[in-house]
């Protein structure tokens, strides 16, 4: 391990870690890891809010002995206006695609969602729940007790449907997604698998095979 010289270096290290971290981080994990003292990285946190304060379009923020870089409150209109049509367009595929396994094999969990795309879609399903196209309908009976999703009302509305009974055949959803990669100048071929012929099998652990992981019956909404 690098010895950070704490006279010089030691702010700069800390805004390296978390501008690459993205996310809040314990100031301790912090000490412990670049092997200094938390006094020492509380000095170089405040040194840090001074400089990085006022109109400066990044600020260091601090909450429950956490540290974080964050943009400035108010330049959030202005962040808005460039990044939020980019985040639409960028997530409109991957939004559609999570929220059609959803629809054609709800109840479903985000590790069973994840096992059909072949990606991560912790932020698709986040987007599609801040959206009202899906909820929270229950939790799998399984190790633990993942949570299930399923559409709600505003997606029946939003897509015209009277009931799930109206979707469109599964097939031609994925070919109207295949239109849409082709469109985008991307790869033709589907990330799904075929959800009607798949069968969720969670891998276990060996210490933890033999749990009950039957799937709890949630109703669905008529």
């Amino acid at each position: 391990m690098s010895t950070i010289d704490t006279t010089i270096n030691l702010d700069q290290v800390i805004l390296s870690v978390l501008f690459v971290a993205g996310d809040g981080i314990e100031k301790k994990f912090i000490a412990e890891k670049l092997q200094v003292s938390e006094k020492e990285i509380d000095k170089a946190v405040e040194r840090l809010q001074k400089t990085y304060d006022g109109d400066n379009g990044i600020h260091v923020i601090t909450y429950k002995n956490k540290v974080q870089l964050a943009s400035n409150p108010n330049y959030a209109n202005y962040i808005g206006d460039v990044l939020n049509p980019i985040r639409e367009k960028s997530l409109t595929r991957a939004a559609l695609e999570t929220l059609a396994i959803i629809a054609y094999k709800q109840p479903i969990t985000k590790l069973e969602i994840e096992d059909v795309r072949r990606v991560n879609s912790d932020y698709a399903v986040q987007v599609l729940i801040d959206q009202d196209m899906i909820e929270v309908v229950g939790r799998k009976d399984a190790v633990g007790k993942p949570l299930m999703f399923g559409t709600t009302e505003n997606f029946l509305k939003r897509f015209n449907l009277h009931d799930l009974a109206d979707l469109p055949d599964y097939e031609e959803l994925v070919e109207r997604i295949k239109l849409i990669r082709e469109e985008e100048g991307e790869q033709g071929d589907t990330l799904f698998r075929n959800v009607d012929d798949l069968e969720f099998n969670e891998e276990l652990p060996d210490f933890l095979k033999g749990e009950d992981t039957e799937t709890i019956e949630v109703p669905m909404a008529e």
